[in-house]
C-alpha cells in the first residue's frame, strides 16, 4: 500500500488551463472522493495520476516514488471506469485475468487471484459467463475485479456507479465501502453525486473551476463548508443563502439582520467583520423554522413535497428569494400559505464580503463527532492487523 501526494499540479490544453495547481496529500489507505460539478476538473486530475494525461507542471508521488513521467503501464495503479470495458467474447474469468496473463504472469498465480477476487465480490458462480449473460451490477463488479487481481498500491474509480439504477447504486455503495475495508487500499473515486462522496469516503476533494476549495471529512464540509461554494454545493437540499449586513461585532459575537430579522451569531474564533459590512447568512433548510405569524421574514409557500417521513418545503420571501425548509413529513403545511421563516442563531453560517466562511461556533457533541470522523479508517486499520 502506499499513500500518494500532488504538489502544484497543473494542467492545461492550448491556452485553456484546467487544473490550476493542486496540492493533495492522501494518506495510504484512505478512501478519497474527488467531488465537484461538470467541468471543474475532477475526471483530468484522475486521469493525471493515472498517466494518461501529461501534466503541464507539478509532481506526483506514490510512496516513496515518483511517477510524473512513468508510463501507465508501470505506476502500479489499477483503473475502474464508467464504462465497465469489458471484452464480449471473453468470459468473467478471462476478464479479470487478461491483463496479468499479457504481463507473463504464471497460470497458477493467476487462477489463484482470479478466485480470491471472485470470492472477495461473490462473482464465482459467475466465472464461466460471458459479459452479455450479466446484469449491470454483475458487469462491474467485474470491471472491479479485474483490478483487484493486479493486487495495486491505489486504485482509481471514475463514477463506475453512474450506469445503474438508484437501487442497485446504495447497494453497491456498501459494497465498496465493504470492500475497501478488506482490501485496506487506497482508493480515489471521482463523483458529482455528494451522496457518493459522503457516505463512501473518508475525506472529500471539492474542486472548483480546477482548484481545491475544501478537502476534509464528509462532517466537516457539512457543518464547517470553508466557502460560499462549498456550502452551496454539500448537502441535498442545498443551504439557503441569503444577504446580511453587520449591526455589531464584538470578540466572538456577529450581530446580523437579514430584512427584518435580527440575531447574534457566536463564532469559534474573533471576528473579523465590522459594522456596516455586507455578509452572507446561510441556513440549512432542516434548521429553518416556519410559523404562522409571528417574528421573522415573511413568505410564501409555493409548493410542499411531501416524502413520508419529510416534507420539503418551498418558499419565495417578499423580495423573490427562494429558500426550501424540510419539516416533519405530517407537517401541516400547504402551498399558497403565508408563513414566517426563522432560524436558531445557533444553526447559522457566516460568509464575509468574499465569500470565505467565518468559523462557526458547534455544539460539543457535534464536535465530538467530527473529531471522531477525522481519523479516518487507516489509524484503525493498521490496529487490528498488529493486534
Amino acid at each position: 500500500m502506499a499513500g500518494l501526494r500532488i504538489e502544484g499540479l497543473r494542467k492545461g490544453f492550448g491556452p485553456v488551463e484546467i487544473l490550476k495547481g493542486i496540492d493533495l496529500d492522501i494518506r495510504d489507505g484512505e478512501f478519497v472522493c474527488f467531488l465537484g460539478p461538470s467541468g471543474c476538473g475532477k475526471s483530468t486530475l484522475l486521469r493525471c495520476i493515472a498517466g494518461l494525461e501529461t501534466l503541464s507542471d507539478g509532481e506526483i508521488r506514490l510512496g516513496e516514488r515518483d511517477i510524473t513521467d512513468a508510463p501507465s503501464a508501470k505506476r502500479d495503479i489499477a483503473m475502474v471506469f464508467q464504462n465497465y470495458a469489458l471484452y464480449p467474447h471473453m468470459t468473467v474469468a478471462k476478464n479479470m485475468s487478461f491483463g496479468l496473463s499479457l504481463n507473463g504472469m504464471k497460470r497458477p498465480e493467476i487462477e489463484a487471484r482470479v478466485q480470491e477476487a471472485a470470492e472477495i465480490l461473490r462473482i464465482g458462480e459467475l466465472l464461466h459467463r460471458k459479459p452479455k449473460q450479466l446484469s449491470g451490477g454483475q458487469r462491474q463488479r467485474v470491471a472491479i475485479g479485474r483490478a483487484i487481481v493486479r493486487k495495486p498500491k491505489l486504485f482509481l474509480l471514475d463514477e463506475p456507479l453512474s450506469n445503474l439504477d438508484a437501487a442497485l447504486r446504495v447497494t453497491m455503495r456498501a459494497e465498496l465501502n465493504a470492500l475497501h475495508d478488506r482490501l485496506g487500499v487506497t482508493m480515489i473515486y471521482v463523483t458529482h453525486d455528494q451522496v457518493e462522496a459522503m457516505t463512501l469516503a473518508d475525506r472529500v476533494v471539492v474542486l472548483d473551476k480546477g482548484r481545491v476549495s475544501q478537502f476534509g471529512p464528509p462532517l466537516e464540509l457539512f457543518h464547517r463548508p470553508a466557502n460560499l461554494f462549498v456550502a452551496g454545493f454539500i448537502g441535498t437540499p442545498k443551504m439557503n443563502l441569503l444577504p446580511g449586513r453587520v449591526t455589531g461585532a464584538t470578540g466572538e459575537t456577529v450581530s446580523v439582520t437579514v430584512g427584518p430579522l435580527a440575531m447574534d451569531v457566536s463564532l469559534a474564533a474573533a471576528a473579523r467583520v465590522a459594522v456596516g459590512e455586507t455578509v452572507t447568512v446561510g441556513v440549512r433548510p432542516d434548521r429553518l423554522r416556519l410559523a404562522r405569524g409571528g417574528a421573522g421574514l415573511p413568505a410564501r409557500i409555493t409548493l410542499v413535497e411531501r416524502l413520508g417521513t419529510e416534507a420539503h418545503v418551498h418558499l419565495v420571501l417578499e423580495d423573490g428569494a427562494a429558500l426550501t425548509a424540510i419539516t416533519e413529513g405530517a407537517a401541516p403545511f400547504m402551498a399558497r400559505q403565508d408563513v414566517t421563516v426563522g432560524a436558531d442563531p445557533a444553526d447559522v453560517h457566516l460568509f464575509d464580503a468574499s465569500g470565505a466562511a467565518l468559523p462557526r461556533r458547534l455544539d460539543s457533541a457535534t464536535e465530538t463527532l467530527l473529531a471522531q470522523g477525522s481519523r479516518g479508517f487507516a489509524e484503525p486499520r493498521q490496529q487490528e492487523e498488529h493486534a
